[in-house]
């Protein structure tokens, strides 16, 4: 199901576009871009069950600001990019319990769609942030295709080890939990899961949860569709080893009271990545509060700005 699309623009110059759709093999992936196409181009990868509205406006105006081009897309099964639909729901506790032949698909495939973004987009590299699954995603594409990645940012991920970045029982209770019937209902279950996953040391933006997560609904909401994400996050390998290989400049971001990733998986990343920087932010969970997106903001830029200096 790929499902229709506003009007398209050309986005060089623009400080923002409208969505555009890139074609990706058998897929059509929906993205929108801040900045000038001229500046260093920033990927932003997003995690499970998050369309790309998940990056805030302002969160991507910020990076452009800093003289950055920056985009945002929907992966595969969310959002305004393809559904598979013909792959049907997963038997997630199947996964659990070690079927891995109910996953439709892999987190490579989603790093391979990645890649085949920044093709379909003529950038031959760019800076690569990804959160949560997307920062696996991250984590992969910097491993299979190390030339596409100038610098790779991985916030509040893991490595794939099992020993590391556990949820805690009440972020895996609500990360389980049944699907809703209607769009008042899904708009419910967001909130109820911010408030078990988000960052206890900032305050709690209700209305900012609400009007995203209804935007989220009104442009597809396909729970099917996240079940074969959460099956490929589920069955994915260790990237400890290859992470270890990696030469890509690398900045590892987690927040100190994440639990759906504990912080455990944050400090591994950073240390199975040679020469990784990790900062682990104070009272941060598992979502992007407006409080920390300055330090964020400025972290991230550092690390590019260092990069393309010694380009």
């Amino acid at each position: 199901m790929i499902p229709s699309l506003p009007h398209w623009a050309s986005v060089r110059g623009m400080a923002t576009s409208e969505i555009q759709r890139a074609r990706v093999g058998e897929l059509e992936l929906a993205y929108e871009t801040f900045g000038d196409a001229a500046n260093p181009p920033v990927l932003l990868v997003m995690g499970l069950a998050t369309q790309m509205i998940g990056w805030p406006d302002d969160f991507c105006r910020g990076l452009a600001d800093r003289g950055l081009f920056v985009v945002r897309f929907d992966n595969r099964d969310i959002g305004l990019s393809t559904h598979l639909d013909s792959l049907g729901a997963p038997d997630v506790m199947a996964v659990l319990g070690g079927d891995r032949s109910a996953a439709a698909y892999a987190l490579a495939d989603l790093a391979e769609d990645t890649v085949g973004l920044l093709d379909a987009m003529g950038l031959d590299s760019a800076h690569v942030v990804g959160a949560s699954m997307g920062g696996m995603v991250a984590q992969l594409v910097a491993i299979a295709h190390p030339e596409r990645v100038r610098s790779l940012t991985s916030i509040m991920s893991t490595t794939g080890d099992p020993a590391v970045g556990a949820p805690d029982e009440a972020a895996m209770g609500v990360l389980l939990a049944a699907p809703a019937g209607d769009r008042e209902g899904a708009i419910q279950r967001v909130v109820d899961t911010y408030r078990v996953i988000g960052s206890p040391g900032f305050e709690f933006d209700e209305t900012a949860v609400r009007d995203r997560a209804g935007l989220s609904f009104d442009r597809a909401y396909d729970p099917a569709g996240v079940a074969r994400q959460l099956a490929a996050i589920l069955t994915t390998h260790d990237r400890t080893a290859d992470l270890g290989r990696l030469t890509v400049p690398t900045l590892v971001i987690h927040g100190a009271q994440d639990s759906l990733v504990n912080v455990s998986g944050g400090r591994a990343t950073a240390a199975a990545v040679p020469g990784a920087e990790l900062l682990v932010v104070d009272g941060m969970g598992h979502d992007l509060p407006r409080e920390v997106w300055p330090q964020l903001t400025d972290r991230i830029t550092a690390l590019i700005e260092g990069v393309e200096r010694r380009a």
